[in-house]
């Protein structure tokens, strides 16, 4: 089609792709073309704000690497993660435990470590949080040996990836439920932190006058043959950023019970002030599948 006015490239471009064999990215393209084009001609962008969102585009491939990816953060800071996480969730009718995001930082080899283990790894200020999990089907049955992955940021607020004062995998672990279906950690109680915002992300999150503070949270992924593998969050109930959460992460159902105590700990070099976590995960027989890990 030769074009002649403004109106003529849309239609143009869909009849370029109405061929494509592939059903379902036929209609992703159709539907991502219509979409951007309408944004586009709402907008009515100059040349130079056309060639500042490029720079943008180029800008997210560039800032990321093997310890951090620009992409799932971009995605994750204006709520495009959250959005299609509920969507599939229900889209597909589930009924177990809410998933959340998987975030930048999940890695696809954390350690083992044996139920009761601790997965502070180095010197990590802050105060101890011994968690238990129990793993269960939708009938509220115990599941055996599934794997369970648990990662998050140091008090300080950074993932290990990101803090050269951290050693490699600290604060993250690989479970395996035992035959009641539980799972029980050491750790140190998370504190809330920004994300990365040394990139693009950051740049168009400072335009906006947007904190990029995160509420405290662990990160779950459980995983078991013949089960939807469940990605989730849970939020520690006092964060005061539970409502401003900069990824639009948290609902009701992440939000768990951490208590406080003062004394009378499980271990016995812990003195003082400790906190608990007792936590249920509900999955759903599904397909099984791990995502790709967005960092080396």
């Amino acid at each position: 089609m030769i074009i002649r006015k403004a109106s003529d490239v849309t239609p143009a471009v869909l009849e370029a792709m109405a061929a494509t064999p592939d059903p379902r990215l036929r209609a992703v393209m159709d539907a991502f073309v219509r979409h951007m084009h309408a944004f586009v001609d709402e907008i009515k962008p100059t040349d130079k704000e056309f060639d500042r969102a490029i720079e943008f585009l180029n800008g997210i491939g560039q800032a990321t690497n093997a310890k951090h990816n620009e992409a799932i953060l971009f995605a994750d800071a204006f709520g495009i993660s959250t959005l299609v996480c509920l969507i599939d969730h229900a889209r597909q009718g589930r009924s177990g435990t809410d998933v959340a995001l998987l975030g930048p930082f999940w890695r696809l080899n954390q350690p083992k470590t044996a139920n009761g283990g601790s997965i502070v790894r180095c010197d990590t200020p802050g105060e101890p949080l011994f968690v238990n999990g129990t793993v269960v089907d939708l009938q509220g049955a115990p599941l055996a040996g599934a794997e369970v992955d648990v990662w998050h940021a140091s008090p300080g607020g950074m993932y290990e990836v990101q803090d050269p004062g951290q050693i490699e995998m600290n604060l993250r672990g690989k479970f395996a439920t035992d035959a009641q279906g539980r799972f029980a950690f050491r750790t140190v109680k998370p504190a809330g932190y920004p994300i990365p915002t040394h990139g693009p992300t950051g740049d168009l999150l400072r335009a906006q006058r947007r904190e990029p503070m995160r509420p405290a949270h662990i990160h779950f992924l459980i995983h078991k043959p013949g089960l939807r593998t469940l990605i989730t969050q849970v939020f520690v109930a006092d964060d005061p950023r539970l409502e401003r959460d900069v990824v639009f992460g948290v609902t009701g159902d992440l939000v768990g019970d951490y208590r406080a105590h003062e004394g009378g700990a499980p271990a016995p070099d812990v003195k003082g002030r400790w906190h608990s976590l007792d936590h249920r995960f509900v999955m759903e027989p599904g397909e099984s599948v791990l995502p790709h890990p967005p960092i080396a």
